[in-house]
């Protein structure tokens, strides 16, 4: 699909997109979120927006496809938590994408001049999306028995 032939629009996210992800959720993030927290697709995602001081929802063609957000660490600091679930519409239409997520990276910044998280060591999409944004990634350490890497990104 051409980039043009793409219509992605960013909306706050609202528990009515949880299902629609859930269920067409990428397998890379399914088992993320169940070696991190044992959640099911939707358990994550509720949890996730429950938590989040900012969420949304990109809804390409219409459709919820990706839910992502940040979720405060220690708001003094401002120090933020990113998270992102999806389907594997992120993959089919990643330069749309990868466009649009340096835009809410930077805008995320002036709010949370330090940003982390840990991602999957299996999750290598997200490891590669990560590293594009400009995210150092640790050494793998063990959380309930799977690896993870801590992802961190500081403003200049």
């Amino acid at each position: 699909m051409s980039r043009s032939a793409v219509d992605i629009q960013v909306v706050p996210a609202r528990a009515a997109h949880i299902r629609t992800i859930a269920r067409r959720m990428r397998q890379a993030d399914r088992d993320e979120v169940f070696a991190a927290s044992e959640r099911s697709p939707a358990g994550a995602l509720v949890f996730s927006l429950r938590k989040s001081s900012h969420a949304w929802t990109a809804m390409i063609d219409g459709v919820p496809e990706v839910m992502f957000g940040i979720g405060d660490i220690n708001v003094l600091a401002g120090i933020g938590a990113p998270w992102l679930l999806g389907t594997d519409a992120v993959e089919r239409h990643y330069v749309a994408f990868l466009r649009r997520s340096v835009g809410f990276r930077d805008q995320l910044l002036k709010r949370y001049p330090t940003m982390r998280n840990f991602v999957d060591v299996r999750n290598r999409a997200s490891i590669r999306w990560l590293r594009w944004l400009g995210f150092t990634l640790s050494d793998p350490v063990t959380l309930r028995g799977h690896e993870f890497r801590l992802f961190e990104l500081r403003s200049a």
